[in-house]
């Protein structure tokens, strides 16, 4: 898909609604740190740092779809408990989301608890029930959902076997369906209860626990998935195979591989939600079925990048488009909005953020210690470089040597280097304040006084630290060894 297809797909979605039904949950984080074993069993001690909830499962599907853009209604069973209440709230907080929620007395809301440190689950705590609904309940459920239905581009059915997806409910979806497409995320060992609906999208484990053979590789997954589809009704099946991206298997069609751009994977929860409100909002918005697909790849791409049960933006999905185009090195080069959203980010991780400039004009041994030193102290670095016109302020004429793209680049292209953010201030100081660096860091030649946005990042909790500098090397001294006399002014060792 190019920039100029994806900006139309995204126009065309916030003009489309969809429906999600089945079953609902909370999911619950618990963030925290971990710096003793505990005296009294072999486990960590975490201590609470703090906690945040969110939808989970046909939830996260709704949240998803009116990210993207797309109006969302969404249809579910909650347990009449605090829970339950709590659901229907981040429901009412969600923009383009409209909420036909079913409290069912005596039953507990599903909730998956999961504590996190440093970036790591220790350990996911559930509290559910996967009784089957009480006839009134199922009644209202359908009632419901035929109201969510109205006037939807498609359907999406999340089935995580917690009760809510029922063969009357199954029913009762594709009739409310009328003649938009029905894409079902299913569970259990067949595919055939959903009945002739347009999409199944299982997981490879998925796939290949309900025909019993293996989908490691292509050839694998194409005969899992067309034994399959022999298997059930459904019109095609999309696989999600998570690093070899997702393979496509239509009736009377050759399966279709869809590979994605290599990414930094923080977790996998909620991908499946992310890619079954992408397939849907993009088939409400008029999508070909590969058109949708592809669209779903991206997006799924972007929050496997996050922490948690995350949802992606359409300018998420434009900036990810635009870096799988790019080197390396050119997608690590970022406005300071980027900077910010992604620091938040590492932090959320349990990630330790750091942060450093300078003008670094000709990159050189003293350079590269400095930043290797810088990243040791850190589990991100930042980099911050001077502008050009910036660079001409502190320096003088005849400065930089090489221009901010290329001085960019080549930072980029260290692998110690996590982000390259340039800037045209006299100082840092407005980058420092908007990404709040965990470990600010400048050369030994500075004291910590000196160092320009110390003073702040201590008041947030931060550190400073001073790097020591390799003798003999500046760019001052680059300069004048290659016969060009260097201008007035102080080197540049960092």
């Amino acid at each position: 898909m190019d920039l100029a297809d994806l900006q139309q797909r995204l126009s065309d979605v916030a003009r489309a609604r969809v429906a999600c039904v089945g079953d609902l949950m909370l999911d619950r984080y618990v963030y925290g740190e971990v710096a003793r074993i505990s005296p009294e069993a072999p486990i960590p001690v975490m201590l609470h740092a703090s906690e945040t909830a969110m939808l989970g499962a046909a939830g996260n599907v709704a949240r998803n779809a009116a990210a993207l853009g797309a109006a969302a209604a969404l249809a579910g069973v909650v347990g009449d408990d605090a829970p339950g209440h709590e659901t229907a709230r981040l429901i009412a907080a969600e923009g383009r989301l409209e909420g036909h929620i079913v409290p069912e007395a005596g039953r507990c809301t599903t909730i998956k608890t999961r504590f996190v440190a440093s970036g790591q689950q220790l350990l996911r705590l559930d509290s559910e029930d996967e009784r089957p609904l009480s006839p009134e309940c199922e009644h209202s459920l359908i009632e419901a959902l035929s109201d969510a239905c109205h006037g939807a581009g498609a359907v999406l059915l999340s089935d995580y076997a917690k009760g809510a997806v029922t063969p009357r409910v199954i029913a009762a979806v594709r009739e409310a369906a009328a003649e938009a497409p029905v894409v079902v995320d299913p569970k259990g060992r067949s595919f055939a209860k959903y009945g002739p609906v347009a999409l199944v999208k299982p997981n490879a484990r998925e796939l290949s626990l309900t025909v019993d053979m293996p989908v490691r590789t292509d050839e694998e997954a194409e005969a899992a998935l067309a034994a399959a589809l022999d298997a059930c009704e459904a019109g095609a099946i999309l696989v999600t195979r998570a690093a070899q991206g997702m393979s496509l298997a239509v009736r009377g069609r050759p399966v279709r591989h869809f590979r994605s751009a290599p990414r930094t994977v923080f977790d996998v929860t909620g991908a499946g939600d992310t890619t079954l409100a992408a397939v849907g909002v993009a088939l409400a918005s008029g999508a070909a079925l590969e058109e949708a697909v592809e669209f779903a790849l991206l997006a799924a791409g972007v929050v496997v990048g996050k922490v948690g049960t995350a949802v992606a933006a359409p300018g998420e999905l434009v900036e990810a488009e635009m870096a799988s185009r790019l080197a390396p090195a050119e997608a690590k080069v970022a406005i300071l909005e980027r900077a910010v959203e992604t620091a938040a980010r590492w932090r959320q991780a349990g990630l330790k953020v750091g942060f450093t400039n300078g003008c670094f004009d000709i990159l050189h041994r003293g350079h590269v210690a400095y930043l290797a030193q810088a990243r040791g102290w850190c589990d991100r670095l930042i980099v911050a470089v001077n502008s050009d016109e910036s660079v001409r302020a502190l320096k003088g004429a005849g400065r930089p040597v090489n221009s901010l793209e290329s001085r960019a680049l080549v930072l980029g292209g260290l692998a110690g280097v996590d982000l390259v953010v340039p800037f045209d201030e006299e100082t840092p100081l407005k980058l420092i304040e908007a990404i709040r660096p965990d470990v600010l860091v400048k050369g030994a030649d500075y004291t910590e006084d000196q160092v320009v946005g110390a003073a702040e990042v201590r008041a947030w909790g931060g550190e400073v630290r001073l790097a020591p500098l390799v003798e003999g090397y500046s760019t001052t001294a680059a300069i004048a060894r290659i016969g060009r006399p260097p201008e007035d002014g102080p080197g540049d060792a960092a």
